[in-house]
C-alpha cells in the first residue's frame, strides 16, 4: 500500500491532494497514508484485504470512505478523526452485529451508509434499528425509511464527492451557461431546477450533430472522388478510342496510297503500251508506200524489158 500511496501521489505534496485511488493494492492494514493530508475529500480502500482500521489517520476534511470488499469485523472508532463523514460504504466485510456499529454515532453529518453483505443485515428490523442508531442516516444500502431509492439529485451529490464536479481555482472553468436552449428553465429557481443534465444533454447533442456533419463531409468527399475517378476513366477510354480510330484512319490511307501508286504504275504501262502501239502503227503506214513505190518501179522496169 505505501508503494501505492506514493505512486499516486505524483509528485505533488500530501496536502494539495483531495481524492485518493488505493483500491486493489493489498494490504491487510493501514500503510502510508497520515495526517498530512488535510485536505482529502475522497478515499477509496476497495477490496484491499483489510481486517483492521487501527492506524488510521486523522482527516478532518474527509467526507466518503469507500472500504468495501474488505475484511473488516470491528474497529469503527479509529475512523473518529474523519467528522466531517457524510457517506461510508462498509459493504461485503464482515460486521456481525448492530454494537459494532454505535461509534457511528459520532459522525453528525453521515447520510449515507452501505452495509451491504454483511451478516448485520440478517437481524430481525435491521433497517429500523441501524435508522435509530444514526438519526442524521437518509439512507441505508441505497434506500430510505420508506424503501424509495435514493434520488438522481442524491446521485450528483455522490459525484460531487468524488470530485466530478470541483469548482476551485486550479482546475479548468468552462462556462457552460450559454449552452441552456430553454429560457424559461434558466428563469426558475435554483432549487426547482435540474441544469446539470440539461447541459450535459446540450453538450452531447452538439457534439452528435458535429460527428454527423463530419461524417456527412468524409461522405461527399468519397463520393467526389468516385466521380473524378469515373470520369478520369472515361477519358482514359475516350483517348484510347481515338487513337485507335486515328490508326485505323492511317491504314486506310497507306493503302489508298499504295492503291494510287499501282494505279499511276497501271496507267503509265497503258501510256508505254499505246505509245508503242503508235509507233508500229507508223512504222507500218510508213512502210506501205515504200512498197508501194518499188512496186511501181519493178513494173515500170519490166515494161521498159518488154519494150
Amino acid at each position: 500500500m505505501e508503494k501505492r500511496v506514493a505512486l499516486e501521489l505524483r509528485g505533488r505534496n500530501p496536502s494539495q491532494v483531495k481524492e485518493l485511488n488505493l483500491d486493489n493494492c493489498r494490504s491487510t492494514n493501514i500503510v502510508g497514508l497520515s495526517d498530512e493530508y488535510t485536505n482529502l475529500e475522497n478515499l477509496s480502500l476497495n477490496n484491499v484485504g483489510l481486517t483492521t482500521l487501527k492506524g488510521f489517520p486523522a482527516l478532518p476534511k474527509l467526507k466518503k470512505l469507500e472500504l468495501s470488499d474488505n475484511r473488516i469485523s470491528n474497529g469503527l472508532n479509529f475512523l473518529n478523526g474523519c467528522k466531517k463523514l457524510t457517506h461510508l460504504n462498509l459493504s461485503g466485510n464482515k460486521i456481525k452485529d448492530l454494537e459494532t456499529l454505535k461509534p457511528l454515532e459520532m459522525f453528525e453529518n453521515l447520510k449515507n451508509l452501505d452495509l451491504f453483505n454483511n451478516e448485520v443485515t440478517a437481524i430481525d428490523e435491521y433497517r429500523t434499528k441501524v435508522f435509530a442508531l444514526h438519526p442524521s442516516l437518509k439512507y441505508l444500502d441505497g434506500f430510505d425509511k420508506e424503501d424509495r431509492e435514493a434520488e438522481d439529485s442524491d446521485a450528483e451529490e455522490e459525484d460531487e464527492m468524488n470530485g466530478n464536479n470541483d469548482t476551485d481555482e486550479d482546475d479548468l472553468d468552462i462556462d457552460l451557461g450559454p449552452l441552456v436552449i430553454d429560457d424559461s428553465i434558466s428563469e426558475k429557481p435554483a432549487e426547482e431546477r435540474s441544469s446539470f443534465p440539461i447541459v450535459m444533454y446540450t453538450v452531447f447533442s452538439v457534439l452528435f450533430h458535429m460527428g454527423y456533419l463530419l461524417k456527412r463531409s468524409d461522405d461527399e468527399e468519397e463520393e467526389d472522388d468516385d466521380e473524378e475517378d469515373v470520369s478520369l476513366s472515361a477519358v482514359y477510354n475516350d483517348n484510347l478510342e481515338e487513337e485507335s480510330s486515328a490508326s485505323s484512319l492511317y491504314d486506310g490511307s497507306e493503302v489508298e496510297e499504295e492503291e494510287d501508286v499501282d494505279d499511276d504504275d497501271g496507267e503509265g504501262e497503258n501510256d508505254a503500251d499505246g505509245e508503242h502501239n503508235s509507233k508500229v502503227q507508223d512504222g507500218e503506214a510508213d512502210r506501205e508506200p515504200e512498197e508501194s513505190t518499188r512496186g511501181k518501179k519493178r513494173k515500170h522496169e519490166d515494161d521498159d524489158d518488154e519494150n
